[in-house]
């Protein structure tokens, strides 16, 4: 992940001025629960970049993700890279690819869509 990262984050300085939306803070809370029962959360406090050109828009962003449950809490790092695509005036694809250190091994995930606008 942390390679994928500096290769994006290089692509992304080398990108002309004018792709470039510009730098953002996204602080985002995302809990578990099982039933009614509280099971745990990971708070993001990522920093991006995001751009478009033409159809095409993108973003890059990492950084601590606050890991918090009843019995623990931990810091590790985190990052999300995604990119979407409009088909048509109404129609647009979308893909993330997201990832989270470990204590023993680092996780990832992937995420595909299509929005279709009414």
């Amino acid at each position: 992940m942390i390679k994928l990262s500096a290769a994006l984050a290089t692509a992304v300085s080398l990108a002309p001025a004018a792709a470039l939306a510009g730098p953002y803070a996204n602080v985002e809370a995302n809990a578990g629960f099982l039933g009614s029962e509280y099971q745990a959360a990971t708070t993001d406090v990522h920093v991006g970049y995001e751009g478009t050109s033409g159809d095409f828009s993108w973003y890059l962003q990492g950084g601590p993700a606050i890991l918090t449950s009843d019995e623990d809490s931990s810091v590790e790092f985190s990052g999300k890279v995604g990119a979407s695509v409009a088909a048509t005036e109404k129609l647009s694809f979308y893909g993330e690819l997201s990832g989270i250190t470990g204590d023993y091994e680092n996780a990832y995930g992937l995420k595909a869509g299509a929005k279709y606008s009414f």
